[in-house]
């Protein structure tokens, strides 16, 4: 989709209701809802963070979103795909302040380049304990992505289009925090396969998306 139409579309999405968990579970794990009846103190406790969907339009004008793939290491997000973004610092204005800040650092997205658009549904993710705040964002200019390498394995640029055809929705057997060999809905992107919760912040993205084209 031509990105100056997408912006069109798109400048409507504040007045949406937000689906929330009604999206989000449409993606989640089979034992995620049960998970979350027994949750409810740590959600108070958890540390925050704020994540950016951010959409772009790239070098032939067409909409995309940014996505990253996370280096392997000895955690719980080990080699997953997810939004960029991160902890609330002390330094932090806001969660969306976070949220701008940790892209740039991540990817190379100048701050002053990113206009947020509206918060979405806030997810807690329990095997991490944080309570995310993601938010969906525009950059009108087609960012010169840098990758953090410490933290970050690839960037993937991910086309509106190929984002919300229903085909690359899929179910994946994965080991969780919780039991090994779970089946889950996913998204397969770029071929890489996008389960957990930001697939369930995607699923939410969709939908709103979906109500405006």
């Amino acid at each position: 989709m031509n990105f100056d139409d997408f912006l069109i579309a798109l400048s409507k999405i504040k007045n949406l209701p937000l689906p929330a968990q009604a999206s989000q579970f449409k993606m989640a794990p089979p034992f995620r809802q049960e998970l979350l009846k027994h949750q409810e103190q740590a959600i108070k406790t958890a540390r925050r963070a704020g994540v950016l969907a951010l959409f772009y339009p790239n070098t032939n004008q067409e909409a995309h979103l940014v996505l990253i793939l996370r280096k392997t290491y000895h955690g719980v997000h080990s080699a997953q795909v997810g939004f960029p973004g991160g902890k609330l610092e002390a330094h932090d204005a806001s969660l969306e302040a976070a949220a701008i800040r940790e892209t740039y650092e991540e990817i190379g997205v100048p701050i002053k380049q990113v206009e947020v658009l509206r918060g979405l549904s806030k997810i807690y993710i329990p095997p991490s304990n944080f309570y995310v705040h993601p938010f969906i964002g525009i950059s009108k200019e087609t960012p010169r992505f840098v990758k953090q390498d410490d933290e970050v394995e690839a960037i993937i640029e991910v086309a509106l289009s190929h984002f919300l055809d229903d085909a690359n929705i899929i179910t994946q057997r994965v080991n969780t925090s919780y039991r090994a060999d779970v089946e889950v809905p996913a998204f397969k992107l770029n071929n890489y396969v996008v389960w957990g919760a930001t697939a369930m912040m995607l699923s939410e993205i969709k939908d709103l998306l979906k109500q405006l084209m």
